[in-house]
């Protein structure tokens, strides 16, 4: 089975031999975790050596999303001049009157424009929209499947749970998804004042993977995982 990587340091490593082509995977986590910077980077990892690849934002518009990469050394906007990157900024309101035609025309898009990887950030707002949690398992469950069928290889970000920081806010992608990453603050034990940002592979189906939690720092050059590093 074909393989790639993430394209984030230190979180490779910690995947023996990469992730599946077109995995569908999350990235879970609360505010200021690296969830965009992560997608981001992600596709940068592909379209550095050429490849086509789709953001689609629902938070920022088109020009924050450009302005956040190229602060990192991402030419978002050359691969934007190129046609290798398609953004997609989408208003949430309005999607809650055409999510089935988005649906149904994402993956026309992807493979029209070649794409290899595809971000979506976040899919926390479209759970939002559905006020019954039968109905946003439903629409949620069509949704990722039309990425799979569209044989890309996808990273969802998805905000995580007010209670519980191991799981989605509506608890429903990570059971959808291929893989998911979880992003999120620890608190020393000895010193309540020192936090950091730490990382755990949850799960990828059909690849070997560390079971450890690892720091990571989100630098002016995007996220690196200290593989070799312990919490505290």
């Amino acid at each position: 089975m074909p393989r790639t990587d993430i394209g984030i340091d230190g979180l490779d490593s910690m995947i023996q031999g990469g992730v599946p082509e077109r995995t569908l995977m999350v990235a879970i986590g609360n505010a200021g975790t690296g969830k965009t910077t992560f997608g981001l980077q992600f596709l940068d990892h592909a379209l550095s050596r050429g490849e086509s690849a789709v953001y689609v934002t629902l938070e920022e518009s088109h020009e924050r999303i450009v302005n956040s990469a190229t602060e990192k050394g991402w030419p978002y906007d050359e691969y934007v001049e190129d046609d290798l990157l398609a953004i997609v900024d989408l208003d949430p309101i309005e999607m809650a009157n055409s999510l089935s035609s988005i649906q149904s025309e994402l993956p026309g898009l992807v493979r029209d424009f070649g794409a290899t990887r595809l971000v979506l950030d976040s899919v926390s707002l479209l759970e939002m929209m559905y006020e019954a949690q039968s109905s946003r398992r439903n629409e949620i469950y069509d949704f990722t499947r039309s990425l799979k069928e569209a044989g890309v290889t996808t990273m969802l970000t998805s905000e995580a749970s007010d209670e519980n920081p191991y799981a989605s806010r509506h608890g429903i992608i990570e059971y959808l998804t291929d893989a998911v990453f979880v992003l999120q603050y620890v608190r020393s034990t000895d010193d309540f004042r020192e936090t950091r940002l730490a990382v755990e592979i949850q799960k990828i189906r059909d690849a070997n993977h560390s079971r450890e939690i690892k720091p990571y720092d989100i630098t002016e050059e995007g996220i690196s995982v200290y593989q070799q590093a312990n919490l505290f």
